[in-house]
């Protein structure tokens, strides 16, 4: 069964830096384009970016700018690293294979939370 261990989570102020980091098993880590999701509290899961295997990235229109997603085959990790953040990324964060909508993956990581406020 596919894993995704997902680290990096916490309190910050808006403003402040985070990064996310994903580790992967029992998926052939390089054929698959990744993604960080996320759900707000009452909200449903949302794709935030997603990273190619040629690096290349894509990301959701509220985080451009923002956010960085990168990835690592050496350790089978996708990371995120979250700068400048607002109270409106607050919100439980997991990885996982890119799928449209995400409501198609069914094996899920326990998230973590990030918590953005003053």
């Amino acid at each position: 069964q596919v894993q995704f261990v997902e680290s990096g989570g916490g309190l910050v102020q808006p403003g402040e830096s985070l990064r996310r980091s994903c580790q992967t098993s029992q998926i052939t880590f390089d054929t698959y384009v990744m993604a960080w999701y996320r759900q707000a509290p009452g909200e449903q899961r949302e794709l935030v970016a997603s990273v190619r295997s040629d690096g290349t990235a894509d990301y959701t229109e509220s985080v451009k700018g923002r956010f960085a997603i990168s990835r690592d085959y050496a350790k089978n990790s996708i990371y995120l690293q979250m700068n400048s953040l607002k109270p409106e990324d607050t919100a439980v964060y997991y990885c996982n294979t890119l799928a449209r909508p995400p409501s198609l993956l069914q094996s899920w990581g326990q998230g973590t939370q990030v918590s953005v406020s003053s």
